[in-house]
């Protein structure tokens, strides 16, 4: 692919796809529990994507907007401090409350709490703390809305780069905290994946729910918003999933398969690993992914996503569900 001629298009993209299917790797049709394997934003030389993952970060570099926030240089954070001896005793309770007060003081909109799980952690890895903070970060909608993005127009790939380097500035500000008070923390900070499956423990703590997209969706945020986590053995109490009702929206719920470029969203639930859920095809999603510097059709569409809507959507299809019982 040469990189000096834009447009870098979808068959650039796709020609670099290799033989094995991205949807195998990602256990579509296995029908046992397991854990995820290490894909697309993990090294390059852990898996058979590397290459095409390597096009679609240096065609992003093209551009300085978001070369800003893509950078050795962006703002993503204090460094990590070392750990302090000083151990400070409270309750559970207690330190929940101070933590979450700490994080929502320090960029974080949301921070929500659950137990570490071997299924949150990709195969290959380990995690040694027994808790897991997931940060949740809002988008700017209307620039997040500005698709597709190109090197000419990055505007929606900017915000994504911009609100990754927020949560990752939340969680290391967080984690300096937790180390300060005299308690085990690690960071971690999207877009390139670690040891830690946030998605599911996202989903466990009450952040969000699945979305047919694929992305989870949130009761007030929709689906613009961003992850970043900590992992601690700060004693704290956990969170529980929340039921917003966007699982029946969703269900009936057409606009992102139609939005979808490539048509990558199945409309039907998948078995993926030993769970049935919505899936999106990765080799089909993955090239349209590369030309739009990141694409994100799916989650600025959402109806989930239009800014103060979520609340009002979670109302409404919890309120149908009551009714439905009652009757």
């Amino acid at each position: 692919m040469n990189l000096d001629n834009w447009p870098s298009t979808h068959e650039d993209f796709a020609s670099l796809l290799p033989k094995v299917s991205g949807n195998k790797i990602n256990g579509l049709n296995e029908t046992q529990v397991r854990k995820a394997s290490p894909f697309f934003w993990h090294p390059h030389d852990q898996h058979e994507f590397g290459k095409l993952a390597t096009e679609v970060i240096n065609i992003q570099r093209k551009s300085p907007e978001i070369t800003e926030h893509y950078s050795r240089k962006a703002p993503r954070g204090p460094k990590i401090i070392d750990r302090s001896t000083a151990y400070h005793q409270k309750s559970p309770e207690d330190w929940t409350k101070i933590m979450k007060r700490f994080a929502l003081n320090n960029e974080s909109d949301d921070v929500r709490i659950t137990e570490m799980s071997p299924l949150y952690v990709y195969e290959g890895y380990e995690i040694n703390e027994p808790r897991i903070i997931i940060i949740g970060v809002t988008m700017d909608h209307d620039e997040l809305d500005k698709i597709p993005a190109s090197l000419a127009n990055p505007a929606s790939a900017v915000e994504v780069a911009r609100q990754y380097n927020r949560a990752a500035r939340a969680c290391r500000e967080l984690t300096n905290f937790i180390l300060t008070q005299g308690f085990e923390a690690k960071a971690w900070a999207g877009p390139f994946a670690s040891n830690l499956n946030m998605m599911p423990a996202a989903i466990e703590s009450g952040m969000g729910t699945l979305g047919k997209h694929g992305s989870l969706i949130h009761g007030e945020f929709g689906s613009s918003f961003r992850l970043s986590a900590v992992t601690t053995d700060m004693p704290l109490i956990s969170d529980e999933p929340r039921d917003i009702g966007a699982e029946d929206f969703c269900t009936n719920c057409q606009i992102c398969v139609k939005v979808c470029p490539p048509g990558a969203i199945f409309e039907e639930k998948q078995m993926v690993r030993g769970v049935k859920k919505w899936f999106v095809d990765f080799d089909k999603c993955i090239p349209t992914f590369g030309e739009a510097l990141g694409c994100a059709a799916c989650i600025a569409k959402c109806p989930w996503s239009t800014p103060g809507r979520a609340p009002k959507l979670t109302q409404k299809m919890l309120d149908r569900r009551r009714r439905k019982r009652a009757n």
